[in-house]
């Protein structure tokens, strides 16, 4: 029997206030909302036309595979095509996703992306649900594998990246605020290694908000992240600078997931005091908040995203 659709009626006021992950990726909101009904059809034309641009493959299926019904209309696509790539990769996905909503059991995520990752074996996206996977429930070992799995099928994914950033950055958190820590090293080299036009670029702000929001949570930075010195220093400065005028030769218009990117560099250049700087990003950003980072360590970020943004159009 096919499973029933979500329920139907948010408050408004909610509806409001929630934040997209598929940012403004208007093929994947359609797609969504098909798949929501079982018409998986859409999903599957949707991943023909990405065809192998990773990194919107990657954030493509890993916003569908968010949704509570993903798992279940996976499996009828896969009954209906048994050896689709792609819903063994969307199936694999919404396990992990599961489980990272404490509803699902890593072995059986693990199997699933095994079996996505025989059926698509060029593909980085059942490596990258490994890696999200085991971020979070994993060994650092564990973690350092799957990563250079992803890293081996396509160098410069966005995503899986990110993911390495912010395990790193808990790492050593007795350390306190060390400029030396591995994290920031990981992510110089990782900017340094892409190409010129790669978004990773921004990964040291990426770095600096992650470390912060760890050293936040254990009391060695004031929780009200504009308080703090983390991005007064003079390496902070020369790592934002970089990344500012990165993003202003190059800008990356087309990216899937340049939105997260400019949310963190908005975070890092209101959190220095360059609220003109902060006030184009915002205007780039335009409603695609995220949650990260306006909600290191601990806050409301619908209610620190407004602040700041209002803070720097005042100021513009």
């Amino acid at each position: 029997m096919s499973p029933p659709p979500p329920p139907l009626g948010r408050g408004r006021r909610r509806a409001a206030q929630a934040f997209d992950e598929a940012l403004d990726d208007a093929d994947l909101v359609a797609a969504r909302a098909a798949l929501a009904q079982g018409r998986w059809q859409h999903v599957r034309s949707l991943l023909v036309r990405t065809g192998d641009e990773w990194d919107r493959r990657g954030h493509r299926i890993t916003v569908l595979a968010g949704e509570s019904y993903s798992a279940a209309w996976a499996r009828e696509w896969l009954l209906a095509e048994p050896e689709s790539a792609d819903a063994s990769v969307l199936l694999a996905l919404a396990e992990v996703r599961r489980v990272l909503r404490g509803k699902g059991k890593p072995p059986r995520a693990r199997e699933a992306c095994q079996t996505a990752v025989a059926r698509a074996p060029a593909d980085p996206t059942p490596w990258l649900g490994l890696l999200m996977l085991e971020c979070a429930t994993g060994s650092d070992l564990d973690v350092v594998r799957h990563f250079e799995a992803v890293r081996g099928r396509y160098a410069d994914h966005h995503h899986a990246h990110h993911l390495m950033v912010a395990r790193l950055a808990g790492r050593r958190t007795d350390a306190g605020p060390d400029p030396l820590h591995e994290v920031y090293d990981f992510a110089n080299w990782a900017a340094e290694q892409a190409p010129a036009d790669s978004p990773l670029a921004i990964l040291p702000v990426i770095a600096h908000a992650e470390r912060y929001r760890v050293l936040a949570a254990a009391g060695y930075e004031p929780a009200d992240p504009a308080a703090s010195g983390h991005w007064a220093g003079r390496r902070a400065r020369q790592v934002m600078k970089a990344a500012f005028d990165w993003w202003l030769e190059w800008e990356l218009e087309g990216h899937p997931r340049r939105l997260i990117d400019l949310n963190f560099l908005a975070h890092a250049k209101f959190c220095e005091g360059r609220g003109a700087e902060a006030a184009a990003l915002f205007h780039r950003i335009g409603r695609y908040a995220t949650p990260a980072p306006w909600s290191y360590p601990d806050r409301d970020p619908h209610t620190a995203f407004a602040a700041a943004r209002a803070g720097a159009l005042g100021t513009a």
